[in-house]
């Protein structure tokens, strides 16, 4: 028997919150918070946009206060509120990659002099719980440039297993970039660490 196809959430999430953060639609104000980050050559140097100019930054909160006000939607981008400063420092999000296989890929930034802190981790923690415990989601996806080891770091923690490697499967910024393919089932969630392969020797 073929199962129905999965439809899109067609509920507005309830305001997420973690220990240390806000997770929350983003808001005009937040315009100038989000342009420190997003226009950080370090933190954007992975990232298939930026760093961002003032305009770019602009177009993106258009579409963010766009979005948050049409359901059900595919996408779902949350700003990272800082509790202990009331002002946004990364964001967060899901994109859909399957819909009849229940699949979204997760993605995330945060501001440079915060990382090393376990914030992404703390906020991807929550938007996954909320995707397979709310949605009913079947597989969530993240991927990352091989260079990116904080970044695939989190995966890690969060319990993804390391599937795969795209070799020169994009180009951004004039070069050829390999990525790495994390993924975690819904029968994993909650299983704890998942053992990850060794590092390949950066010489090989």
């Amino acid at each position: 028997m073929i199962p129905p196809d999965p439809m899109p959430p067609t509920q507005r999430p309830e305001r997420l919150e973690t220990e240390r953060l806000i997770l929350r639609d983003f808001r005009l104000e937040d315009t100038e918070a989000v342009h420190a980050y997003g226009s950080d050559p370090e933190v954007t140097q992975y990232m298939p946009w930026g760093p961002n100019r003032p305009e770019d930054t602009a177009a993106f909160i258009a579409r963010a206060l766009e979005q948050k006000t049409t359901w059900p939607r595919l996408e779902l981008g949350l700003a990272l509120e800082l509790k202990s400063e009331a002002q946004v420092v990364g964001a967060i999000a899901l994109h859909l990659r399957d819909l009849r296989h229940s699949t979204m890929e997760i993605g995330y930034v945060l501001r440079r002099d915060l990382w090393g802190k376990g914030l992404v981790s703390e906020a991807a923690r929550a938007l996954m719980a909320m995707g397979f415990e709310q949605l009913g989601l079947h597989r969530i996806t993240a991927a990352c440039d091989v260079r990116n080891v904080g970044s695939y770091r989190v995966m890690e923690k969060l319990g993804m297993r390391r599937e795969g490697l795209l070799r020169q499967d994009r180009q951004l910024r004039g070069e050829w970039r390999d990525t790495l393919i994390y993924g975690l089932l819904a029968e994993e969630w909650g299983a704890g660490p998942i053992i990850q392969p060794p590092e390949r020797d950066s010489a090989e």
